[in-house]
């Protein structure tokens, strides 16, 4: 039994690369080479989503925590499919008056592929604008 239980924390503790991503207001814990289902995307199969909502992102020996993202952060995901989840029933029942309601619902889902898990440099092109323009600002005044 042991043995289990270091088996599962040794292959937890081999996932070099993972993030922590916001989407479809919930949080998903994202490694590379995975699927998972979400909320529905407006997107059609084999179309590819930047994610940019990263909230933690860990490489092999770093932990970045972001205030509340990660800048320069990003997750390349690939639309696998479109799908339904199982169906959930909704009974609603009002003691003593006779009012009863039953309905199902079943949620569209998306189910992706996560390709990339990085975290890029600003490009020093647009800082170098940014820097032109408040110094044009600084010398007119």
């Amino acid at each position: 039994m042991t043995n289990s239980k270091n088996i599962s924390n040794n292959s937890y503790k081999n996932n070099e690369l993972y993030a922590i991503a916001e989407t479809s207001g919930q949080q998903f814990w994202f490694e590379v080479d995975r699927y998972y289902d979400i909320d529905r995307l407006n997107a059609k199969v084999k179309d590819k989503i930047i994610l940019e909502k990263v909230l933690l992102l860990k490489n092999k020996d770093s932990i970045t925590i972001g205030k509340p993202y990660v800048k320069d952060a990003k997750i390349e995901l690939e639309v696998v499919s479109h799908k339904r989840d199982k169906k959930i029933l909704v009974y609603k029942m009002r003691p003593k008056k006779k009012t009863r309601r039953k309905m199902g619902h079943r949620q569209e889902l998306t189910r992706v592929m996560v390709k990339s898990i990085s975290l890029g440099k600003p490009s020093p092109k647009s800082s170098s604008k940014k820097e032109a323009i408040k110094k044009e600002t600084k010398t007119k005044s």
